[in-house]
């Protein structure tokens, strides 16, 4: 068993809201791990050792958090789909089935959302 805190994997290509989140994941007593961009992100999630993640959904330049997304989903990995633009999300990110919390939401709800989802340390498995 272990006393880790748990990681938390944020992506959002605003830097105030993805600090601002960040502050709030610290504050929830876990440890943030940011990403401004998808590809920062997918190598997060590569290293593993997820136990939610934050996700804005359009990331620019005509990118989604989608790839982010399914590699989560693959992995049991809880997550949020933060947005600011649900009337326009693309209906492949609608379909990947992670809680919809619009922006703007205070960032610890968000992250209450986040980690609502996470078993708990008796249910989860012993490295």
């Amino acid at each position: 068993m272990t006393d880790a805190p748990w990681c938390v994997l944020v992506l959002d290509d605003e830097p105030l809201i993805l600090l601002d989140l960040e502050f709030a994941v610290e504050d929830a007593g876990c440890v943030p791990l940011t990403a401004l961009e998808l590809g920062e992100a997918l190598e997060i999630v590569e290293r593993g050792h997820l136990a939610a993640a934050i996700l804005d959904v359009s990331l620019g330049q005509g990118q989604t958090c989608e790839p982010v997304a399914r590699a989560l989903a693959a992995m049991g990995v809880p997550y949020v789909l933060h947005t600011g633009d649900l009337d326009r999300m693309d209906e492949a990110v609608r379909r990947l089935g992670g809680v919809l919390v619009p922006k703007p939401t205070p960032a610890s709800v968000v992250v209450a959302r986040a980690l609502e989802a996470v078993p708990p340390i008796s249910q989860q498995r012993t490295a």
